[in-house]
C-alpha cells in the first residue's frame, strides 16, 4: 500500500496531475476516524490518491467516486485494483453534475474536483448526506489567490479566484450547515449538516 502511494504520487507530479496535499489528506483521515465516518462519496477522483487514502482511513469505509476524466478514471480503476480495494471503492464514470443518484445517503462528502463549480456540488449533493453528515470542501485558498482576486490580471485566473471566494461566502452565510475553515495544506472547509435542516 505505502509502495502504492509513492508510485501515484510519483505519477501525479510527472504527469502534472493536481492531487491533495499530505496535510489535508492527513487530516480528513484522521477526521473519517474520530467521527466513526463510514460511507464517503467523492466528487473528483483524479487518479484515485485521496480515495485510496480514504478508504483505508478504517475497515468499515467505502467510497463512490465520481470522474469526468476517462483517462484519469482509468489510472483511478487500476490503482483501486492494486491495492485490492475493488469491494470498498466505487469508481463511477461520468460528469458530477449528470449523475443521478437514488435512494443513497453518506456520512461525507468530499468537493475536490472543478472549482467553478463548488457552490452547484454542494447545493446538488447535500440531499444525499445523514443528518449530522459533513461536506469537506479542498482547495480553498487555491494556491494563495483566494482574498487577492482584485490582484490578479489573468481575466481566467480571476474569474476562478472569484467562483472560489463566493462559494467562501456561501458557505459562511449558509443556515443549513455549521462550517468551519481549516489552514492545512491548501484550505479545507468542514461543513457540518444542522438536524432537522
Amino acid at each position: 500500500m505505502k509502495e502504492l502511494i509513492l508510485e501515484m504520487e510519483e505519477y501525479a507530479s510527472l504527469k502534472n496531475i493536481p492531487i491533495i496535499e499530505k496535510d489535508s489528506i492527513a487530516f480528513i483521515m484522521k477526521y473519517i476516524k474520530k467521527n466513526n465516518i463510514k460511507t464517503i462519496l467523492e466528487i473528483g477522483s483524479a487518479i484515485g490518491y485521496s480515495t485510496i487514502l480514504m478508504a483505508s482511513a478504517s475497515q468499515e469505509v467505502t467510497v463512490t467516486t465520481i470522474e469526468r476524466d476517462e483517462s484519469r478514471y482509468m489510472e483511478c480503476l487500476k490503482n483501486v485494483k492494486k491495492c485490492g480495494f475493488e469491494k470498498k471503492i466505487n469508481v463511477v464514470f461520468q460528469d458530477a453534475l449528470d449523475v443521478n443518484l437514488t435512494g443513497v445517503k453518506y456520512d461525507m462528502i468530499f468537493i475536490d474536483a472543478a472549482k467553478g463549480q463548488y457552490t452547484k456540488f454542494f447545493e446538488k449533493f447535500k440531499y444525499f448526506l445523514n443528518d449530522g453528515g459533513v461536506i469537506i470542501t479542498d482547495n480553498l485558498k487555491f494556491h494563495g489567490h483566494v482574498g487577492k482576486s482584485k490582484e490578479i490580471e489573468s481575466k481566467n485566473l480571476r474569474g476562478l479566484v472569484e467562483k472560489i471566494e463566493s462559494y467562501i461566502e456561501f458557505l459562511q452565510t449558509n443556515e443549513e450547515f455549521d462550517t468551519n475553515f481549516y489552514d492545512v495544506g491548501d484550505g479545507l472547509s468542514v461543513s457540518v449538516k444542522k438536524d432537522g435542516k
